[in-house]
């Protein structure tokens, strides 16, 4: 089958079109959207590629540090902009009952993948009884299956609770002993592991039980995408009204980080005093909570992110149309793009060892083990395997971009 070739959107989207203020037409893209959606891709393969290197979570060296501190946006930016994107869905469908289903059956479709094929992809290995994730995928999945629900709530009612989320759920931070008492010796139980505090739950039960490493909780993410479902509002705003809005409401969450960041007292379990033990102190500022994302590390990454949306309403250009590529098919990136990075790591093991190290075929990326001695890789090895497999991506991307935009098929909005 061969289609026509389909000009990047970016270029051929009229200005007339951008002013709109509702996208009308289903074939019609916000710009600024994917280009941001693009970003958000590249910059998660370099923590993926991390994963692999050997090379630690962060610090205290700057360069390892702010190697796994740039891909912080990424998990942030995937989870609001997968709701603003499922509103914009659902003005263009009109169908609130519609939505409902799609976001339902792609929630559930999303978490299978998830124990399935990125399972496999990760590892590449097939022991299922001693490894599962729950990782991105699961919780994105598990969110859009809860806002099934809540979309038929106002979007002002959705706005006020998914703010209410992402602003109280450190209260817990305050109360961190009683809790702890109040769980006991043996922590929390699997339904509060799996919505907030994270951890191992055992699935089935007994000596049996299959662990499942629960790395993305539902909350505050659920909150996360609320308030992107809320914000698809303001993208249909005329272009330089929510242009103004975007940079405005990212500077004022910039510079709400800042000021709880040096206060110091609500906003984070581990202050940027106590991070200051064992990272310098401009590093520590930065050392915000990702598992569950705390207030501040919110703050921090969706902040800065809705300044470079307001920013790339007007970008163009070459740069705009390959990362507006990456953008338009986000989970189709996410699926390749893993085992992708994963068969590079095996490459580079035959390459300088003579054959694949045993460890790349370790439960990944959550309980490998400890990696051997001499084979973490240089971080400029890791940034060069880096750009070659987003380089080769592009391609695929590209190619499906175009395969979405040409046609029709109902089961292509499911990849």
């Amino acid at each position: 089958m061969t289609t026509a070739p389909v000009p990047s959107y970016a270029a051929r989207l009229p200005d007339a079109v951008v002013n709109e203020p509702t996208p009308l037409d289903p074939r019609i893209r916000l710009p600024s959207l994917d280009i941001v959606r693009g970003i958000v891709m590249v910059l998660m393969a370099v923590d993926h590629v991390r994963v692999y290197s050997g090379q630690p979570a962060g610090g205290p060296a700057a360069g390892i540090f702010f190697t796994r501190w740039i891909t912080n946006f990424s998990a942030p930016g995937f989870v609001f902009f997968a709701g603003t994107g499922a509103y914009l869905f659902g003005r263009r469908v009109g169908d609130t009952a519609k939505l409902a289903r799609f976001l339902a059956t792609r929630g559930l479709w999303l978490v299978f993948l998830e124990l399935t094929v990125l399972r496999v992809a990760w590892t590449f290995n097939f022991d299922f009884s001693h490894y599962m994730l729950a990782g991105v995928l699961w919780m994105i999945g598990w969110c859009m299956v809860l806002m099934a629900g809540i979309v038929y709530l106002p979007v002002a009612a959705i706005a006020g609770i998914g703010i209410a989320i992402i602003l109280l759920h450190n209260v817990t931070d305050l109360f961190a002993g009683p809790l702890q008492a109040a769980f006991g010796e043996q922590g929390p139980s699997w339904v509060l592991r799996l919505l907030y505090f994270g951890g191992v739950v055992t699935v089935g039960g007994g000596d049996s039980g299959v662990p499942l490493f629960v790395l993305y909780v539902i909350v505050p993410w659920i909150g996360v995408m609320m308030s992107g479902y809320a914000f698809g509002r303001m993208m249909e705003l005329p272009l330089e009204r929510r242009r103004a809005l975007c940079v405005r409401s990212g500077a004022a969450m910039t510079a709400a980080f800042v000021v709880a960041r040096v206060a110091g007292v609500y906003g984070d379990p581990v202050s940027w005093a106590a991070a200051a033990h064992r990272l310098p102190s401009a590093l520590a500022f930065l050392a915000t909570t990702k598992y569950p994302a705390s207030l501040e590390f919110l703050l921090m990454t969706l902040g800065p992110l809705l300044i470079v949306l307001g920013l790339a309403e007007r970008m163009r250009g070459t740069v705009a149309a390959i990362l507006s590529t990456y953008g338009r098919v986000p989970l189709f990136f996410y699926l390749l793009h893993i085992p992708l990075i994963h068969l590079a790591a095996c490459i580079v093991s035959v390459i300088r060892e003579g054959g694949v190290n045993p460890w790349l075929l370790g439960n990944h990326p959550m309980a490998p083990g400890p990696a051997p001695a001499g084979y973490m890789w240089s971080l400029p090895l890791l940034y060069l395997v880096f750009a070659v497999c987003v380089t080769v991506l592009y391609f695929p991307c590209r190619w499906f971009a175009r395969l979405k935009a040409a046609q029709r098929w109902g089961w292509l909005t499911y990849l």
